[in-house]
């Protein structure tokens, strides 16, 4: 039976951004601190870096050369990750605000400051 369209569940968009500073509040890298690398809005999951490593085999070939054990980053959920503010530098939770040109700002929601800049 096929699903109709209010069965999709509406997914948030993420709040977090490419180059942000964020601490992982979750899971087995609980307490690991990096920038961000990679956002896949659709599936809510955030590339970090130097965070969550994995490793995969690769196979010889003409582009790759030589084949072996490559680590890199896997995606983590976005629930995981808290944005480290700038000026406060404490994981903090990211408010919106409307300047006075009418454009709109990531604010940090403990000492009010912008994030973006």
């Amino acid at each position: 039976m096929p699903r109709s369209r209010a069965s999709k569940v509406r997914k948030k968009h993420p709040k977090i951004k490419k180059n942000d500073k964020v601490i992982v509040i979750g899971g087995k890298e609980k307490g690991k601190i990096g920038t961000v690398l990679k956002v896949d809005s659709e599936k809510e999951r955030v590339v970090v870096e130097k965070v969550n490593m994995v490793k995969r085999h690769s196979r010889p070939s003409q582009q790759a050369g030589q084949g072996g054990i490559i680590e890199k980053e896997a995606p983590l959920h976005v629930s995981k990750l808290m944005m480290i503010c700038n000026k406060c530098t404490e994981p903090t939770r990211i408010g919106k605000r409307i300047l006075e040109d009418g454009s709109k700002v990531r604010v940090c929601k403990k000492c009010g400051e912008p994030m973006d800049e």
